[in-house]
Parts: structure tokens; C-alpha cells; sequence
């Protein structure tokens, strides 16, 4: 049965848990030099409206040593470009593809596609959701703390789609999550609302990013101003003054505290370079992890798809 992946809410905890398992023993196997080639003569389609190096590479490695073959397609090298509706690309690409992966803005184009295909799509980034990559970085904290229950993360920055995908992955899983963002660039009432966050107890909305850290395991930080926005950023830089990730931020958390990142990172503005640069940053991890938790995801879903 065909399933797609356009947000954390699409799954069930136990989606969750065998992703992360999964993700864990993959990346165990090919330490060892194991290759699992689980998927040969299966082909992932990625089309990518946004810049990427992480996402694109992670998932282009991920088919190649699973056995299959990706497929990278720019909108502007498809009729996309010349107004082909969204429908007929995705019905065409279901006849050609197993698999289709989107990174673009709206997020509405991501469900046109997976609402028209025949195939799997993921959301591999939009301007409202990041599932992977939160799916990835909570493998990584599961390798670092060996849990992640009971673990007190904190977001520090821009209301974005990263922090969304948080917010979504923490009202499934029950994660002990606190968002500090700056009044004018607050999580969206609309993700607030879907996620249902006002019933549950676990997820902290605030506006002080000292609260947010006092006593955190991980603290988590992204650029202030994402890809579309970048001509706000001088305006931005005002709005979040007291939000830089910084030792100062950092001494209310506790010692052994992880700070994460998705990467790429504005040093001296969203996190100073002393505390990037940092033994407790994990960024790499983070990096290395989407590679592995994309075999998970493409496996899951493709195979379960025949």
C-alpha cells in the first residue's frame, strides 16, 4: 500500500520507533562494511526547486548503496517550467520512478504530487516541514543520550519549518520539547493548532530563550532568516537579539548538553563560533545521520509500496 511522507504527523509512533532502529542497524551494518543492497533496479526521483548539499547528497548516496539509482531534477529541467500542471508531472514520474522526493516552497505542491502519484513521495524540505531531517536528528540524539525519552530539548530561534517538524514529531512521540522563539517570528498558530499542542503538556511555547535552556539536554538552533527570507535578515537580526546560541545561552543547560544544527550555520549570528565549534555540538552527527535514516525511510516506503 502506497504511503507518503509530507509531515511527522503522516506517522505512528511505532512508524517512528522502527525508523529509528532501522536507521541505527544500517548505519551499524555499514560501519562493519556490510552493504545492504536492498533495492536493486529501483529508481528515486528528486526534485529540487531549493539549494541543498546535506539533503540532495544523503539521499542520492543513500539509493546508490541501497542499490538503487537516483534521478536529480532541477523544476527548471522539467515542464514544470513551462506550467505543466503539477498532477500530470506526477502521474508521468509514477510510470517512470518508484519513488519521488520534493524539495521546494509551498508546501501545497508536495500534496498535489503525493495526492496525484501512484508512488511514494517525501517531503525532502518545504517552506513548512523538514520531516527527515528531524527524523535524523532524533536518531542522533538517541545515539548520544541512548534515549530519547526524558530528554528536555529546547529550540532556540526562528518559528520555521524546522522547529514545525519538532513540534510535530514531539505531539506523536510525547517529547519534552520547549520552543523560544521572538514574539513576531512565533510558530504558526495553524502548526500549533494540527499538532493539537495546546492539549499536551510535553511542548512549551515561550518567547525566553533562558527558559527554554535552563536545564536542557539539547539545545537546537537554525539560521534566522531561511532560504526566501534572506532579505529580512538585517531586520531579523534586531528582532532576535538575546537568541544567539552562545556560552552565556548555554551555562543555564546542563554540562554534558548537546547543541544541534541543521546546517549551514551563520557563525556569529544564530551561534557564536566558540560554542560551534564546540565538543558538545553535533552538527556532523546530524549530517552523517540523514544518509542512513534515508535508507531507512526509502526502504520503508518503497518496499511496502509492492
Amino acid at each position: 500500500m502506497k504511503k507518503d511522507l509530507l509531515s511527522l504527523l503522516d506517522l505512528e509512533k511505532d512508524d517512528f520507533e522502527n525508523l529509528f532502529a532501522r536507521a541505527i542497524k544500517l548505519k551499524e551494518r555499514y560501519a562493519r562494511g556490510i552493504f545492504d543492497k536492498l533495492l536493486p533496479g529501483k529508481t528515486l526521483g528528486l526534485i529540487f526547486d531549493k539549494k541543498s548539499t546535506r539533503t540532495r547528497v544523503a539521499f542520492e548516496t543513500a539509493m546508490i548503496q541501497l542499490g538503487g539509482h537516483p534521478i536529480y531534477m532541477s523544476t527548471q529541467d522539467t515542464q514544470i517550467s513551462r506550467n505543466e500542471p503539477a498532477r500530470d508531472t506526477a502521474r508521468v514520474l509514477s510510470r517512470y520512478i518508484d519513488c519521488l522526493a520534493m524539495r521546494t516552497f509551498d508546501h501545497s505542491l508536495v500534496e498535489e504530487f503525493a495526492k496525484s502519484s501512484t508512488i511514494p513521495v517525501i517531503n525532502a524540505l518545504t517552506d513548512s516541514f523538514h520531516p527527515c531531517q528531524i527524523l535524523s536528528d532524533i536518531m542522533t540524539v538517541i545515539e548520544h543520550k541512548n534515549r530519547y525519552k526524558g530528554i528536555k530539548i529546547a529550540w532556540v530561534g526562528d518559528g520555521n519549518n524546522v522547529v514545525n517538524s519538532w513540534i510535530n514529531a514531539a505531539s506523536v512521540l510525547g517529547l519534552d520539547l520547549i520552543v523560544a522563539c521572538p514574539d513576531d517570528y512565533a510558530v504558526d498558530s495553524q502548526i500549533i493548532a494540527a499538532a493539537s499542542v495546546k492539549e499536551k503538556s510535553n511542548i512549551i511555547l515561550t518567547n525566553d530563550p533562558k527558559e527554554a535552556v535552563k536545564n536542557a539536554d539539547v539545545v537546537y538552533t537554525d539560521v534566522w532568516a531561511s532560504m526566501g527570507d534572506e532579505d529580512e535578515l538585517s531586520k531579523r537580526i534586531i528582532s532576535f537579539e538575546g537568541f544567539q546560541v552562545n556560552q552565556e545561552l548555554l551555562s543555564g543547560a546542563k554540562d554534558d548538553v548537546l547543541v544541534m544544527h541543521c546546517l549551514p550555520a551563520h557563525r556569529g549570528e544564530e551561534i557564536s563560533e566558540d560554542v560551534f565549534e564546540n565538543k558538545n555540538s553535533v552538527f556532523w552527527d546530524q549530517a552523517e545521520n540523514k544518509r542512513h535514516m534515508h535508507k531507512a525511510i526509502l526502504e520503508s516506503l518503497i518496499l511496502a509500496d509492492k
